[in-house]
């Protein structure tokens, strides 16, 4: 027969089913069975059996109840859901077995956790439902108050949910599929089933008028929208199956429209190392070349705007008109960004509130943040003409909020509520009468202390006090004869006894019912003043939004200030016109003298549609094609960029090829996942997007790829439906050709310098085409062995006369490398200098290279005395 315990706990495990039980017994929560087996895997608890009767032997495994949010941060973050089932009653007062419930459910899109969240990214819960060749995405964050839901083509949700990086999405069983291919690319989201019913129109749409509080969602724009609500009324019932407030948490719906916004697939985000680099490195990101935020919801709202470009040539204008008022005031830019990095984090702040997970402290950051707001709405209203007027006017301080709060809430309050002293001196008689209990019941025990030392003659006699014995006198076993007769034994200790006294009892009364009234005004006052919070929770959650805009704004007009940021031309033209720009994260990192070499860039889907990109490997062409990818994605979040001018028409989509990269768990070749790619952009590509195609065709042999390049370059040219922008930077010097046939095609090259046998990579790009890879070259940089770097330089004119490699290869010529050691001087020194272009040298350079062609003619010549002797 089963014990009591596990029969409550298998009734409790029965309304779960598919979520892990942390069952609470005493100081421990306990997993058994399946959950037990579970937990220890992923945990690392120790696995353990007990016999319960006819149960027989039960898996059990369990941890200390302190321990329960690092346990829980755990096992959401390897996809788990978990039920948090606690003891309700105290169980000394319980009559029989004590009375438990599930208290939360806790999943990786609804956690709460500060160990498992992060202060500059958001924690998406998703909700997507498919109909036909479109869905219905909802989204939200409950710590930061944010509830959004839409429609967008099918296509689209794979970059969509790249853009957002949801911690958890949830589908229907006849989704779910569709969904697990969708976030294929994302590392770590939890997907989550739920019955398709969670997802009828009938019940989404009562479930949104009953959290909107509306008769109708027309106001929304909803009605036309079945996808959308339908997603946001399963999102909304999964928080309540969570045991999550949904009301409390997610105040406002905002419907989101899919055409305003740059598609960015996860093959782009990841080439372009927006927030992840492919080192692993923050440094290598363009999110932290230009996050210069000084509050974390600034940084959250930083990195969705770079992961979500606009399209919507108002809304760019809108943004860059602000950098520039800010970019053009460096006073007033220097004072913003000072007074934002004492503001707090009142998104998170708010959701704590509301889930009463909020300490005292959270109350003086809302009081601290609300004081900044006078300084920074006055510094906004004194700019002439300001687009940041908007901002400013939303930013009026709620003067009784501020002023509650700084009326109830010490200075220096615990972290935690109800240790007697949150509430500030002079808020209440009687907390302060309390407290005045607390101070004189220990004053006595001071001066009772001192009386019976001198009443006993034992001077080593002391007051103490336990959880468990209460207060006490303590008189070690050397003076138990001076012990009087008044004194009540309590407790025998191995070299003392502990005692009490009538009149200690009767202060001890005093004190503990002091303390414990204490503690429950203090609770019950902190109460009414997070409700009173909670009630302004429109106006806060106003203030925080407006906040972390600003904050972008200000760490925009910073980056443009500091690295020599420009204003870019944005329009609705098919133009992408570059004057020295600058890849925004490689300048900081290259050292140097020289530093980083700009470069222009003009293309135009009407003209100058297809740049075909010749050059060496190691000499800047994967830079330079990124650079223009970065160029178009910053000017269309509404930054300055680095160049000394730039003229944007604005792009719909940024694709691009770069790199090699097998998938050895989906059974794709490097080959096979490069072609995918393009197929995707030949598919997808409209005359307004910008493509970028690094080695296209270079996994396969030579011919095969030089003749899928060519043809992946015609499609892009001929078919007008996906004639979009296009840099191609290729090895395959044959497409050069393509640029006679083609009027939207020309060729550009990366420049390089030889010197005699030497190549020197100038990162500067040209127009024209090269017939050289210089592949040797770049193999002797990388230090292969000058026995193998000879050998390739005698092989390659042989093979490339020839086109083709010969069934033997030809033997070494002692001959060719005679001669190549007794070239003379005076053709060494010519070869040199006629590569140079004496206009463009500086009298510094002109010595450099001076001693440059020095030390090759020394180098000549002693290899040519090695020779003869």
């Amino acid at each position: 027969m089963s014990t009591p315990m596990l029969k409550q706990y298998a009734e409790i495990k029965s309304q779960y089913p598919d979520v892990i039980l942390f069952y609470r017994m005493g100081d421990f929560y306990e997993l058994f069975y399946e959950d037990a087996v579970t937990a220890a895997n992923v945990l690392g608890l120790t696995l353990t059996r007990r016999n319960h009767g006819r149960e027989g032997d039960v898996p059990l495994a369990g941890f200390p109840h302190h321990q329960l949010e690092s346990y829980l941060s755990k096992m959401t973050r390897a996809g788990y859901r978990v039920a948090v089932c606690d003891q309700l009653e105290d169980p000394k007062l319980a009559k029989g077995i004590v009375k438990r419930g599930v208290t939360e459910v806790v999943s990786a899109g609804t956690t709460f956790s500060e160990t498992q969240l992060e202060d500059q990214k958001n924690n998406y819960l998703a909700a997507v439902t498919f109909e036909d060749d479109v869905c219905g995405l909802a989204y939200a964050d409950i710590t930061a108050q944010e509830f959004f839901t839409g429609v967008l083509p099918a296509s689209e949700l794979p970059a969509r949910l790249v853009s957002l990086e949801p911690a958890e999405v949830v589908a229907s069983v006849e989704d779910v599929e569709r969904v697990r291919a969708a976030i294929t690319s994302l590392h770590g989201c939890a997907v989550t089933t739920v019955p398709q019913w969670q997802f009828a129109a009938d019940g989404a749409d009562r479930a949104l008028k009953s959290h909107l509080n509306v008769a109708n969602l027309k106001g929304y724009g909803l009605s036309d929208m079945l996808p959308a609500m339908r997603s946001a009324g399963a999102l909304i019932h999964y928080l309540r199956m969570q045991q999550k407030d949904p009301q409390e948490l997610l105040p406002d719906l905002r419907v989101f429209s899919s055409g305003r916004e740059l598609v960015l697939d996860p093959s782009t985000r990841r080439n372009l190392e927006l927030v992840d680099s492919q080192s692993g490195k923050k440094e290598a990101t363009l999110l932290h070349a230009i996050d210069k935020t000084r509050t974390a919801a600034g940084g959250r709202l930083l990195r969705r705007w770079l992961l979500a470009p606009l399209t919507d040539l108002k809304a760019i204008t809108e943004r860059l008109d602000t950098v520039e008022a800010l970019v053009s005031e460096p006073q007033v830019l220097s004072t913003l960004s000072e007074k934002l990095r004492e503001t707090a984090d009142l998104q998170r702040v708010m959701s704590r509130l509301t889930t009463r997970r909020a300490s005292p402290r959270d109350a003086l950051a809302i009081r601290a943040t609300l004081e900044m707001l006078p300084g920074i709405q006055r510094t906004l209203f004194n700019l002439p003409q300001s687009p940041l007027i908007r901002i400013a006017a939303d930013l009026d301080e709620p003067k009784e909020i501020s002023g509650l709060i700084a009326s109830i809430i010490a200075d220096d309050p615990p972290a935690m509520i109800g240790e007697g002293k949150s509430v500030r001196t002079g808020y209440s008689e009687e907390l302060d009468e309390l407290r005045s209990i607390g101070t004189r019941a220990r004053t006595w025990m001071q001066e009772h202390q001192i009386q019976e030392r001198n009443r006993t003659g034992i001077q080593s006699l002391k007051i103490g006090y336990n959880r468990v014995f209460g207060y006490y006198i303590e008189v070690t076993n050397a003076h138990k004869e001076r012990i009087p007769a008044d004194y009540i034994r309590k407790q025998t200790l191995t070299g003392a006894e502990r005692f009490v006294t009538q009149d200690l009892k009767i202060w001890e009364e005093k004190i503990l019912h002091a303390d414990e009234r204490l503690e429950r005004l203090e609770q019950e006052i902190w109460e009414k003043l997070r409700t009173e919070l909670i009630s302004h929770g429109p106006i806060l959650t106003r203030i925080a939004r407006s906040l972390a805009e600003l904050d972008v704004f200000v760490s925009f007009a910073v980056v443009a200030r500091d690295h020599r940021y420009v204003r870019p031309v944005v329009n609705e033209g098919t133009k992408l016109s570059i004057v020295n720009g600058r890849h925004p994260v490689v300048e900081r990192l290259v050292s140097g003298a020289n530093g980083f070499i700009a470069n222009d860039l003009d293309l135009d889907a009407s003209g100058r549609q297809i740049m075909i990109l010749t050059g060496p490997n190691m000499s800047g062409k994967s830079t330079y094609l990124r650079q223009a990818a970065l160029i178009v994605l910053l000017a269309q979040i509404g930054s300055f960029v680095p160049a000394d001018f730039a003229e944007v028409g604005i792009v719909d989509r940024i694709f691009t090829r770069i790199g090699a990269g097998d998938n050895l768990a989906g059974g794709e070749s490097t080959f096979l996942v490069e072609m995918s790619e393009v197929a995707n952009i030949l598919r997808s590509a409209t005359p307004r997007s910008l493509i970028i195609l690094d080695e296209v065709g270079r996994g396969t042999s030579t011919f095969d790829g030089l003749s899928l390049a060519w043809a992946i370059t015609e499609y892009l040219h001929e078919r007008d439906d996906v004639a979009g922008k296009t840099l191609f930077a290729t090895h395959y010097h044959e497409l050069n050709k393509m640029a006679e046939r083609f009027p939207r095609i020309f060729n550009a090259r990366v420049d390089v310098e030889e010197w005699g046998d030497r190549v020197v990579f100038l990162h500067r790009i040209s127009h024209g085409e090269t017939d050289r890879s210089y592949g040797v070259e770049v193999a002797r940089l990388a230090g292969l062995p000058h026995e193998v770097v000879a050998r390739a330089r005698e092989l390659l004119p042989i093979w490339e006369d020839s086109h083709k490699i010969p069934n033997e290869p030809p033997p070494k010529s002692a001959s060719k490398i005679q001669l190549t050691l007794f070239e003379s001087d005076t053709q060494v020194v010519a070869d040199a200098l006629q590569n140079l272009n004496l206009d463009d040298l500086t009298p510094r350079d002109a010595l450099s290279k001076l001693y440059e062609i020095k030390k090759l003619v020394d180098e000549r010549r002693s290899a040519n005395s090695r020779q003869k002797s």
